[in-house]
This record gives structure tokens, sequence and C-alpha cells, in this order.
């Protein structure tokens, strides 16, 4: 009975289902066709941003190359807190190179007096050691050094010995 029934009304069914059934998808694509249609004026003025958008994507490298910095950068922020273990030691580094700076700016302020004194000194040491090398009674003292034992022993002493003998006989010279 059921079966009689179904093959009697199925022919007009069917084609009816199909029908309404197609319509109603075709209805309802239509629609989002038609909504996506109103979209399309401002789809068209993003379009003309679009030259802005490649000449921003020329700078696409360097902000690759700024993210990798960037990552380097976090990498080494990994490192922070054995860097704050060495921290007091860095200090104490620091502050023994700022007394060297000071040692140094000091050193530097009080170099050409120090070089003037030693001029000085030099200056004074050879006039006194000059005249008294050329008194009659140190070149007799003279005579006697330049006659020591290591004096013949090593020829280094003998050109010593020839200066002095030099100085002594120019001594004696401008005295007679």
């Amino acid at each position: 009975m059921f079966c009689d029934c179904l093959y009697r009304h199925l022919p007009n069914y069917v084609p009816t289902y199909l029908l309404t059934y197609l319509l109603t998808y075709l209805l309802t694509y239509l629609t989002y066709l038609l909504t996506l249609l109103t979209y399309l004026p401002t789809l068209l003025t993003y379009l003309t941003y679009l030259p802005y958008l490649l000449t921003y994507l020329t700078y696409l490298p360097y902000l690759l190359t700024y993210l990798t910095y960037l990552l380097y950068l976090l990498t080494l922020l990994t490192y922070l807190p054995y860097l704050l273990t060495y921290l007091p030691y860095l200090l104490t580094l620091i502050t023994y190179l700022t007394y060297l700076i000071y040692l140094l700016t000091y050193l530097l302020t009080y170099l050409p007096y120090l070089f003037t004194l030693l001029t000085y000194l030099l200056t004074y040491l050879l006039t006194y050691l000059l005249a008294y090398l050329l008194t009659p009674c140190s070149t007799v003292l003279l005579e006697k050094l330049s006659s020591f034992e290591p004096v013949k022993k090593f020829p280094a002493f003998y050109g010593i010995r020839r200066l002095i003998a030099a100085f002594t006989s120019a001594h004696h010279l401008s005295l007679s």
C-alpha cells in the first residue's frame, strides 16, 4: 500500500522538489553574488593602493634583516643572567681603568716638568763632570783608572781610555 502510493506520486514529486531546491540555492547564491558586487567599488579603491603596496614590498628584505637582528638580540638576551654574574668584576675593572686614566693624565700633565728637570740635571752633571775631568788633580786619577786591569782585558774600555787620554792631553795643551 505504501509502495503503491509512492510510485504514483513520485513522478510528480521529484520534479517539483528538484525545481524548488534548485531555485532556492540559485537565489541564495545569487544574493551572495550581489552582495559581493556591492563590495566591488571598495575593492576597486583598494586596488588603487596596489602600487603603494608594491613599493612597500621592496622594503621587505630590509624588514627581514631587521627581524633577524631582532632574533639575534633575543638570543643574546638569553645570556643576560651569565653576564649579570660577571657584572661586579666588570665594575671593578671599570674602576681600575678609571684609576689608570687618572694616572695617565697626571703623568702626561707632569711629564714636561719631568723632562725639563732631567735636562737640567743632565746639563749640570755633564758640565761639572767635564770641569772635574779637566782639572790637573783628576788627570792623574783618570790615568790610573785607564791603566786598570779590566781596561786591558776588554777592548771596549780602550775607546774610553783613548777618550780620557784625549781630554787630559787637550787639558794639558790648554794649560801650557
